[in-house]
Order: C-alpha cells, then sequence, then structure tokens
C-alpha cells in the first residue's frame, strides 16, 4: 500500500471510530490508533489517552496521553498535531519541537510539584500529576513522542535534562507509522553499525546455513554497545514478530546481573547464558587483525536476553562508575533468508519460544493458528447477519481486513460494496474479542490490565496441559453470542464517552461487567444479534450505571489513579460488590 493510500485509510479509521462515538474529537481518536499500536509492536506500555491543553504564565502546556510501566520506572508522553490531511503533507521541525516542548514543559512542572495544584482533582491529568511528582526521582526512562498525520522531516530531537533526568524527544510521523503497518515488522528501522558503535567490526565466528532459511554468526558483544544500542532504540529491540515484550525488571535475575556488572565485570562472559539476535540482513568485514566481523546489522531483534540488554543500560544508568569497558556478552545471531514473510514470522516466532528461558513470550501473535482462533474466523466468513447481505470481519492476523479490501474490492464500485456489507466498524480483532468475553464474563480488572495481558488471560482459559481434551470449537450459536457481547460492549463504550472527563475505558468495562452480573440469564443476547444494535431503554440504564459505577471507582480507589486502581481484584470486588439502582423493567432485551 503507498503512503497515500495509507493516509486515506487511516483517516477512514478515524472518521469511523468518530461515527462509533469513540471521542469527541478525531485528534484524539488518531492518537489513541497511533498509540496503540506503538504498544502493540512493543514501543511503549499500555497507553491511556489523555487531552491536556493549559497556558501557566506565557507558557503553554499540551498532552494529548501517556503510557507508564507496570514498575513505575518508565514514563511516556504524547502530544499530537492532527490535520486530517488524506494526501502527504509536510510539517515542519518548527512545530513539532514546539509540540514536543509544550509537554516538556507540562513534565517540568510536574516533576517540580506545580502541576496538581492547577488542575481538577476529578481528571486524569491531576493523577498522572501526582504520580510524576510522586516517583519522577526514581524514573529511569522518560520519553516523549509527537503523533502527526503529517511527514516530518526529523524523527528525533537532540535529549533534553529535566530534573537531572533525561528526556528522549521522538516523532511518530504518518510515514513512519505507514513504514511499520505496511511491512509489518517493526523491527525494519534498526540499523546497527558496528564500525561506528565498536569502532571496528565486530569478531565473530560466520557458519553459513545448511538450509535456505537462515545463516548464524557466534559473537562477543561488548558492554558498552550493547547499553548503546539498548539507549537508542530501547523496547523496540525486544520486540520482533511474536510481540514478546520482555520486562526490564524481573527482580531476582535482575539483582543478580546488577552484581555481577558492579562487582565482577571481566566475568559477566562466563556467568551470563547470553543473547539470542535475529536480524534480516548482515554484511560481514574484516577485522584489523585479519579476521571476519560483522560489519552491520539490519533489522536488529532480541528475542532471548531482553533482560540481560535492558540491565546493561540501566545499570550504568543507575551507577555510572560501571565499568562495561570489562563486559562481553555471548551472543548467537541468525540472519534470516526466508523470503516468504509468512514463513519468516512462523520461524521467527519458533525462535523466540524455544530460545527463550528466563521470561515468558506474550502469545497474542503466536496464538494466531490456535484452533479458537482459526474457527471463529470460519464462522466470521460463513455466518451472515440478519439482513443476509452483512458479516462480521474476525481479523485472525494483523492487517487481514485491509488485506481483503485490497484484494477483493479491485474496482472502486467493489471496494464500496464491501465495505458496506462489511464497514470497519464490524471488525473484531484478537485482542478486542479478548475485551468484549472477559468484560462480559466479570473481569473488568483483568480488561483494565490492557490489551495484551488481557489478551494472555483470555488464551489461558483455552489453554489445556498435555492429554487433556480441547475445549470444544465455537459453533455459529456462539459466534452471534460472541458478536453479542460485541455489540454490547461497543454501545456502552459508546454511551461512556462523552460523559466522564477521563477513565472511560476502565468505566465502560465495568459497566459491561455490572450490566452482565446484574441480568445474568435474563439478558437476550439474541435479541441483540437478531437487531444487531441495542435498545435505547438499555443505554438509558447504562447510563444510571455508570455514573453509579464512577463514583464508586473514585470512591474506593483511595486517592491511586484510577486506571491503576482498576486493574486490581479489590476494585472489582469494590465495585461488582457495590450496591446500584434497581434495573428498569422496560428494556427490551430482558427476557
Amino acid at each position: 500500500m503507498e503512503l497515500v493510500d495509507f493516509i486515506r485509510e487511516t483517516q477512514a479509521e478515524v472518521k469511523a471510530q468518530m461515527s462509533e462515538g469513540a471521542a469527541l474529537y478525531d485528534e484524539l481518536v488518531f492518537s489513541d490508533i497511533v498509540m496503540q499500536h506503538m504498544s502493540e509492536i512493543g514501543m511503549t506500555f499500555e497507553p491511556v489517552v489523555c487531552h491536556f491543553q493549559s497556558r501557566v504564565g506565557n507558557a503553554v502546556l499540551r498532552l494529548t496521553g501517556y503510557a507508564m510501566s507496570e514498575d513505575v520506572d518508565q514514563l511516556d508522553l504524547f502530544v499530537s498535531l492532527y490535520e486530517g490531511v488524506d494526501v502527504p503533507t509536510p510539517i515542519s521541525d518548527t512545530d513539532t519541537k514546539t509540540a514536543a516542548e509544550q509537554c516538556l514543559r507540562f513534565l517540568s512542572l510536574c516533576a517540580e510539584g506545580k502541576m496538581d495544584s492547577k488542575l481538577d482533582p476529578s481528571s486524569d491529568v491531576y493523577s498522572l500529576a501526582l504520580t510524576i511528582r510522586e516517583t519522577y526521582n526514581s524514573l529511569e526512562q522518560i520519553r516523549i513522542y509527537v503523533l502527526t498525520d503529517r511527514v516530518a522531516k526529523s524523527k528525533t530531537f537532540k535529549t533534553r535534562e529535566i530534573g537531572r533526568k533525561s528526556v528522549r524527544l521522538e516523532v511518530m510521523d504518518i510515514e513512519r507509522l505507514h513504514r511499520h503497518w505496511s511491512e509489518g515488522k517493526p523491527r525494519d528501522e534498526l540499523i546497527v553499525d558496528f564500525t561506528q558503535v565498536s569502532g571496528s567490526p565486530l569478531p565473530c565466528v560466520y557458519v553459513p546455513g545448511e538450509t535456505e532459511d537462515y545463516d548464524y554468526a557466534l559473537a562477543a558483544i561488548p558492554g558498552e554497545a550493547l547499553r548503546f544500542i539498548y539507549e537508542k532504540f530501547g523496547a523496540r529491540l525486544l520486540e520482533a514478530n511474536v510481540r514478546s515484550f520482555l520486562s526490564v525488571k524481573g527482580k531476582g535475575v535482575n539483582a543478580g546481573i546488577q552484581k555481577t556488572l558492579r562487582d565482577y565485570p571481566e566475568k559477566f562472559m562466563a556467568y551470563n547464558n547470553g543473547i539470542v539476535l535475529v536480524a534480516d540482513e548482515m554484511s560481514l568485514a574484516q577485522t584489523a587483525v585479519g579476521s571476519t566481523g560483522i560489519a552491520w546489522l539490519k533489522g536488529l531483534q532480541i528475542v532471548n536476553g531482553g533482560q540481560t540488554t535492558a540491565s546493561l543500560y540501566f545499570a550504568k544508568k543507575k551507577y555510572p562508575d560501571t565499568d562495561l569497558s570489562r563486559v562481553r556478552v555471548p551472543a548467537k545471531i541468525i540472519v534470516m533468508k526466508v523470503q516468504d514473510a509468512a514463513r519468516e514470522e512462523a520461524l521467527v516466532s519458533d525462535i523466540s519460544r524455544y530460545a527463550n528461558s528466563q521470561n515468558a513470550v506474550r502469545q497474542s501473535d503466536l496464538s494466531a493458528n490456535k484452533p479458537f482462533h482459526v474457527e471463529v474466523e470460519r464462522l466470521s466468513l460463513t455466518v451472515y447477519c440478519p439482513d443476509g447481505t452483512g458479516r462480521w470481519f474476525y481479523e485472525r492476523a494483523a492487517g487481514s481486513y485491509n488485506t481483503m479490501l485490497s484484494r477483493e474490492g479491485t474496482t472502486p464500485a467493489k471496494l464500496r460494496t464491501l465495505k458496506e456489507a462489511i464497514p470497519p466498524a464490524r471488525k473484531i480483532t484478537k485482542t478486542d474479542l479478548a475485551k468484549y468475553l472477559n468484560a462480559w464474563n466479570g473481569l473488568p480488572d483483568v480488561v483494565s490490565l490492557g490489551s495484551q495481558k488481557n489478551f494472555d488471560r483470555f488464551m489461558s482459559t483455552l489453554t489445556v496441559d498435555d492429554g487433556e481434551p480441547l475445549p470444544p470449537s465455537p459453533d455459529v450459536a456462539e459466534f452471534k453470542s460472541m458478536v453479542a457481547k460485541a455489540i454490547v460492549f461497543k454501545a456502552v463504550h459508546k454511551a461512556v464517552r462523552p460523559m466522564f472527563p477521563a477513565f472511560q475505558a476502565n468505566v465502560a468495562a465495568y459497566t459491561v461487567s455490572l450490566l452482565a452480573v446484574k441480568l445474568g440469564e435474563r439478558f437476550s443476547l439474541e435479541r441483540v444479534w437478531e437487531r444487531q444494535a441495542v435498545s435505547p431503554e438499555l443505554i438509558s440504564q447504562v447510563a444510571i450505571w455508570a455514573r453509579e459505577v464512577n463514583d464508586v471507582l473514585h470512591r474506593s480507589s483511595g486517592g491511586r489513579m484510577i486506571s491503576e486502581w482498576a486493574k486490581k481484584p479489590e476494585c472489582r470486588e469494590a465495585v461488582l460488590g457495590a450496591t446500584y439502582s434497581d434495573c428498569s423493567m422496560n428494556i427490551a432485551e430482558i427476557r
């Protein structure tokens, strides 16, 4: 897909979500699309849309969203510049840099403790400001991203110092986003030139592959070089196609690595198991002594040893006297030769799964071929809506909806007919389905963990030990029930969005769970499927319960950030166990 087509597809997605009531402003919808994508490929953590714009003195402050690591030691802030353009349009470095500076000012005032007193205590910005103030000294990584639907000349700016902390400034423009989505491999941008990083090619033992799938090399990477690579690329090094974002804070292992780095750096090679890398391309060159060396790697990814790599970076940052010049890290480097994208993805997935011994690999992409997802996809292709013409689309593999449109919509008329029958609003991704079903099953705390963790929990319910029978595959009736639950969730989310200034996603998830708990078997999912919508009376009841849910969330939080409190089982018990208004008997969906 060309850039101009991608821009138009993105703007169509923004409009589709706006029509569903996803947000009050198209800028926020665009920002959410980009932030969710960055989260999925491991560039950031679970993001929260958080619109804020104000003026303090002569200074303009802006914020569009944020993402914080689970251990509250890494923070990403986002600020967007959205124009709604439908052709590639440049944006000046002056504009993107100004936006970054406005976000920097917000960060600076939060760090100094001067921001929270200026904010409404009921807003998520207030909770964020408090959290930054309380945790700033312990933050180990801070990044600011400018998001834009235009094309930026510079993708990064000079790192800034705020309160003795380094703040990295990056731009995620439409061109960079297109590169990620069209290539399907976030690692494409990652190029490491060892002649620059280490001063010379990296000595290695190169072994040509005996198959057409890959070559490989064995090397010992200097600790300082690995630290520099992580500083430059961050969590993107740890992603690959398997969607395995590896924690940098595994307490036991991390402590052992840090002790070795500080006390016995020269023994690191002997003590550490090493790392496993995959790369798309490798260039060999001679070292100074005439041996074989690696000049550069393109598409570098660490599929095992992410904790080791991140620990090098954070150990040096926390203890500047750590001598990484004496550290060598054993590395196995696998260079892909597979030309078929599907085969390559499967091979990388297997390499990551089998190589990984210290950390669990995320399953969201690996699970695409599980029988459950294959069967749901088959049903979505064969089960028509009650009108006999429309269908729902189950996106088992990322991007398959757009692929279907490109493959079957070969003329403008065919494409228009296809979109009428299967509009974007009827697309359900794997992580979407896990969200809808877990919310309906009374697990709003799990839904609030974010798409990937919620998906992992969902998949665990479908996993059986060796020798145990597999759960039955979904049938037509169950597929219709799933779609009905999706319709209910989307309707609740649309109703909740304009009601509250913050935490709408949490309120929506908890309200859906409350609805399912309150009405149970009395609720007719069959009617929702038949009507492909919910009744106005149900939405009126949802509005009443959503306000009460929001009140309980705030009362029970004890001053904690709602988005974090909502992830706790204690929160689920407090909210679902509270007293609510009686349900109206005039709701059409009640049997």
